[in-house]
């Protein structure tokens, strides 16, 4: 699996170039975002960023990489993308160089909504 933290800096900046009162991030110097459980596995999604817009909706983010499981990554898109939904906001799926036609078949393959933008 590759790791995200090469693409943070990338990410952090395409989100602050959006206009947002709050952000929430899986590293150390931010709150984490919400983490959303499955009752009958356990399983555990969490979002890699979520934010609150000056409009106030909230969206989630995902920086997105292939996978030799792209299952979970469907589960986890989806769920972000009807979280996201619930609260007027969008699912942003940030796509390093080499890995935006992955995440494209897979958001079209799967109908899945998000927004995917090079990071």
């Amino acid at each position: 699996m590759i790791s995200k933290q090469p693409f943070l800096d990338n990410a952090f900046k395409w989100i602050y170039k959006k206009s947002v009162s709050s952000v929430k991030a899986q590293t150390k110097d931010y709150e984490q975002p919400k983490v959303f459980r499955n009752k009958d596995t356990g399983k555990e999604i969490q979002a890699d960023f979520s934010f609150i817009t000056q409009r106030g909706s909230k969206s989630y983010s995902d920086i997105a990489l292939k996978s030799d499981y792209p299952q979970e990554l469907v589960t986890r898109w989806k769920l972000l993308s009807f979280m996201a939904s619930i609260n007027q906001g969008k699912l942003h799926l940030l796509a390093p160089n080499g890995h935006k036609m992955f995440t494209q078949k897979l958001v079209d393959k799967y109908k899945i909504k998000a927004l995917i933008h090079s990071i």
